[in-house]
């Protein structure tokens, strides 16, 4: 018989709960730092770093100051992407086409163009 003792390894849902906190603590650090001016989003989109490849790119934008849902959505409907469409499923094309337009501030032309001008009721 074989005396040495073979160690199982944990249970797969336990190795996947790790994984996904791992995941999660890591996009978290991510989007602090985005947040904080440490790293531009458009480093992030075109490098594509591990916790980023899973992470949609509504919530990546979301994490730069000032930016909430809305400006989000005009930002995208500019280059007709989807809301939903997660980093790392990205083509080439489309990475330069929205790190440039982060990069450039033609992001911030767009979303002027898109805002409608308010004439008041009474002149």
């Amino acid at each position: 018989m074989n005396d040495a003792a073979t160690i199982a390894p944990a249970p797969q849902h336990l190795r996947a709960l790790a994984r996904a906190n791992e995941v999660r603590l890591a996009r978290a650090e991510l989007k602090r730092r985005v947040s904080d001016g440490e790293v531009n989003a458009a480093e992030v989109i075109r490098d594509n770093p591990w916790e980023a490849a899973s992470m949609t790119i509504a919530e990546l934008l979301c994490a730069q100051r000032r930016w909430g849902s809305t400006r989000v959505r005009k930002f995208l409907s500019c280059i007709p992407m989807s809301e939903t469409k997660t980093v790392g499923t990205m083509t080439d094309r489309q990475r330069e086409a929205v790190a440039a337009l982060l990069e450039d501030g033609a992001g911030a032309e767009v979303l002027r163009a898109a805002q409608p001008v308010f004439a008041p009721a009474f002149a």
